[in-house]
């Protein structure tokens, strides 16, 4: 029941989105019918500054931890894999967030805020591979589905003993799922070498 309760808890308030009500309420102008039509801290930036879009980033961070900690707390036998659920709740509402027509971001940002308090190891080993395959790639879509690919990898060899270790490593893949699923768009566009990269304009 606690896995049910999380996944609900984590969708309510991932559904929270920033850069929509930034970009609605505060601009006036839905961030979903500009730049990209993607509702999350890159076409923030894109369209109103890094000041707006690191604004949108921390608190897309900020709902995904509040969502684990709140599954360790009222959960605390069942820590880690509440907390997957929680996680996989607040993407799933970032991406279709239930107070804004179920259109929303690509849960990145979320992902990040989500795994680093699910296990600050986790966090910091994904966020290596998020700049390393920056660095070497210039594409930011490429490099935020190797962070999260690297999560069921990490759970795997993290929590070899552990008795929940099955069930954490499927919820660390769908994680990644996700993230690869939200990023279609972006897999067709590297495939026709289109995709835009660090430091060049199109």
């Amino acid at each position: 029941m606690y896995r049910v309760i999380m996944l609900v808890v984590g969708y309510l308030l991932g559904s929270i989105q920033s850069a929509i009500i930034y970009s609605k309420y505060m601009r006036g102008k839905d961030i979903r019918e500009q730049g990209s039509g993607n509702a999350g801290s890159t076409n923030v930036i894109r369209i109103y500054g890094k000041k707006a879009g690191i604004a949108v980033f921390c608190c897309d961070i900020a709902k995904a931890a509040i969502a684990v900690v709140i599954a360790k707390i009222c959960y605390a036998d069942h820590q880690i894999i509440a907390a997957l659920y929680a996680a996989i709740g607040a993407i799933i509402g970032h991406s279709y967030p239930i107070y804004f027509g179920f259109k929303g971001g690509k849960g990145v940002a979320v992902t990040v805020g989500a795994i680093y308090m699910i296990d600050i190891r986790i966090g910091l080993i994904s966020t290596i591979v998020f700049y390393i395959s920056l660095k070497l790639s210039k594409i930011v879509s490429l490099s935020s589905m190797l962070l999260t690919s690297s999560v069921p990898v990490c759970i795997y060899f993290l929590y070899r003993t552990a008795p929940y270790r099955r069930e954490a490593v499927i919820l660390g893949f769908v994680i990644a799922g996700i993230t690869i699923f939200r990023h279609h768009s972006n897999i067709g566009r590297m495939i026709k070498g289109t995709e835009s990269k660090v430091g060049t304009k199109k």
